[in-house]
C-alpha cells in the first residue's frame, strides 16, 4: 500500500517575492483561493530563485500541454504533478533520481515484459518490469 501523499492534506501555498506588483489586492484575490501567500524574507533573492524553477518545470512539463478547463480541473492537475514531481520525474540534481526515492529494479533477462504506467493523464509514463 502507497504512503499517504504529504501534501494532500497541506495548505495551499504561493511563494512570492516583495516586488511592488504584489500589493494588498493581489494578496486579498489570493486568500480568496484559500491559499496563503507567503513572501521571500527581506533582502534573499536567493529564495526567489528555488520557486521561480519550479514554476517553471511546471509550466514546461505540464501547462504548455494542457487546456485547463477551470479552478477545480487546476487544482487536480497540480495535485497530480506535485505527485509525479516527486515520485516519478527524475531530477539532474539527484543523479537522475527522485526527490522521493524509488527502489532499484533488476533486470530479469532477455524477453522480459516492460508495463508502462500513464502519469498525468498519459502526458509521461513511468516504466516498470512486469511481474
Amino acid at each position: 500500500m502507497r504512503e499517504a501523499f504529504p501534501y494532500d492534506s497541506a495548505p495551499g501555498y504561493l511563494i512570492f517575492d516583495r516586488g511592488a506588483q504584489f500589493n494588498e489586492e493581489v494578496i486579498d484575490t489570493v486568500k480568496s483561493f484559500s491559499i496563503q501567500p507567503k513572501r521571500t524574507s527581506f533582502r534573499s533573492p536567493w529564495q526567489n530563485d528555488v520557486a521561480e524553477r519550479w514554476v517553471g518545470n511546471c509550466r514546461r512539463d505540464l501547462l504548455d500541454h494542457v487546456i485547463v478547463l477551470n479552478e477545480r480541473h487546476l487544482k487536480r492537475l497540480m495535485k497530480e504533478y506535485v505527485r509525479y514531481y516527486h515520485d516519478d520525474r527524475t531530477h539532474l540534481a539527484l543523479a537522475k533520481e527522485t526527490p522521493a526515492s524509488r527502489e532499484a529494479v533488476s533486470n530479469s533477462g532477455v524477453g522480459s515484459k516492460i508495463r508502462a504506467m500513464p502519469k498525468l493523464g498519459g502526458l509521461y509514463h513511468r516504466y516498470d518490469l512486469a511481474a
